[in-house]
């Protein structure tokens, strides 16, 4: 009887690589995505934006170190880190689950019965077992869920990167804004200084009878008029502080920076690369395509519901009423279950419906993700393109503003304009500063904005 045990289990181990070998299901394949011929028409080289890490990008020091710090210290990253954690957990669960699971029982029980006047009896009884459990993947049930498994954790990781490219990317807008405001505050109260200069030149040409008192009341009023932009600018300088603090995972504090926009060096272009790159790069795109294999895991995993399941279990142990002889009363089981779904009402075949029904979803929807995907490069890519422009000619601006008012000032202390006149020039030349200003701060975003949508910061 033990021989023939011994011969069943070998013959059984023996087909069990015959028994699982089978896998139905349709196996994934990437849809067909028409991709364009190139991202950007203009570019002239294949590089892509892999080439260019975010500290090359962002070399300021101090914007360095914040990022870094964000980096540690984000909230929002520590959730999606310990969101890649656990499916990493739950992978190696599915993984396992197609393994043999083998433990142990340890079974004592000391009885003894008397009923009445009887002679009292004895029952003892001790169990040393190992058991050896092994479902059969014969249809591939737990090899779809073990895909399935991997593609979500693959998707956390890729989210995760995701999560990692905007907290890189909010924390340099958020440091260049913070610069450029700073940068306007300094405008404002170097045209303090000059309001001031002029409130006091007008009292005196006004005390000398040279001029109406209506030039006095307009040079306090324009002073005044400047001095209300001081404590607004303040107000958004404390506000993007504490953004900024928020992104580092840290309390309100002040947040050491550059002096100005134009210390701060950033690269006039970024190498696009080609459409299949920008796949590639996309955490995003890559996370939307693990979801897609996860669904068509979730088919194949309806679909061998509808077959029947094998499981076998082994148990190898002793059993006696004393320790002495447990050693010398060994016995050996072998157990196949086999379950088999016979009547559900169609509940697998519409599960499976389901199921398909969901994936014709996932695709849509990492097809939606594409295509926006070269949507925000296309944006990303005209916004800077139009930005530099914007820019070059807003420096332009500026410096004839100023040479506008440099001469301006000059006819105005010799008598040949009138003070309304030399204020319409500054004012002028405060737009044109202000607006060369933004138009460097939306220049260095817009950049940020290319290097996100390309996918680089990891």
């Amino acid at each position: 009887m033990k021989k023939a045990v011994i011969k069943t289990t070998i013959i059984t181990l023996l087909l069990i690589p015959l028994l699982s070998s089978c896998k139905i299901g349709k196996k994934y394949t990437r849809p067909e995505l028409n991709l364009p011929e190139a991202i950007d028409t203009t570019a002239t080289d294949s590089l892509s934006v892999k080439d260019v890490e975010w500290q090359t990008l962002y070399s300021d020091p101090l914007l360095q170190d914040l990022i870094y710090k964000a980096l540690d210290y984000n909230k929002d990253l520590k959730i999606a880190v310990a969101r890649v954690k656990e499916l990493a957990a739950i992978k190696r669960i599915k993984t396992s689950d197609m393994l043999p699971a083998i433990g142990g029982q340890f079974y004592g029980r000391k009885e003894n019965m008397y009923y009445g006047h009887t002679k009292r009896t004895y029952d003892d009884q001790i169990n040393l077992v190992g058991l050896v459990s092994w479902e059969l993947d014969i249809w591939g049930n737990l090899r779809w869920a073990k895909d399935k498994s991997v593609a979500q954790f693959l998707a956390s990781v890729e989210n995760q990167r995701a999560v990692r490219i905007t907290i890189i990317s909010e924390v340099a807008k958020a440091y260049f804004e913070l610069v450029a405001l700073d940068n306007e505050l300094k405008i404002v109260r170097q045209t303090l200084n000059s309001r001031t200069e002029g409130v006091r030149l007008a009292e005196i040409r006004y005390r000398g009878g040279l001029t109406s008192e209506i030039v006095y009341q307009q040079a306090k009023l324009e002073l005044a008029r400047t001095e209300t932009l001081v404590p607004d600018l303040e107000r958004q300088i404390a506000l993007k502080e504490n953004e900024i603090s928020y992104l580092t995972g840290d309390y309100p504090h002040d947040i050491r920076r550059a002096k100005d926009l134009m210390s701060i060096p950033m690269p006039e272009s970024l190498p696009i690369g080609l459409p299949s790159t920008l796949l590639q790069r996309r955490p995003d795109v890559r996370a939307a395509e693990q979801d897609l294999i996860a669904a068509n895991a979730e088919v194949g995993i309806a679909l061998t519901n509808m077959f029947p399941s094998l499981k076998l279990t082994g148990q190898f142990g002793a059993e006696s009423e004393t320790w002495q002889d447990l050693l010398k009363s060994p016995f050996q089981q072998m157990i196949a279950n086999l379950l088999t779904p016979l009547f559900g009402t169609g509940q697998n075949i519409a599960a499976h419906k389901a199921k398909k029904a969901a994936l014709e979803g996932e695709v849509a929807q990492y097809e939606k993700t594409v295509i926006a995907a070269f949507r925000d490069v296309s944006n990303a890519i005209a916004n800077f393109n139009k930005i530099k422009e914007i820019c070059e000619l807003r420096d332009s601006y500026e410096k004839a503003s100023k040479s506008a008012m440099e001469l301006a000032q000059l006819q105005y202390l010799n008598g040949v304009i009138a003070y309304l006149d030399l204020l319409d020039v500054q004012r002028g030349y405060f737009d044109a500063q202000i607006s060369l200003s933004n138009a460097i701060r939306d220049k260095q975003i817009m950049l940020v904005n290319l290097y996100k949508a390309l996918g680089g910061g990891w």
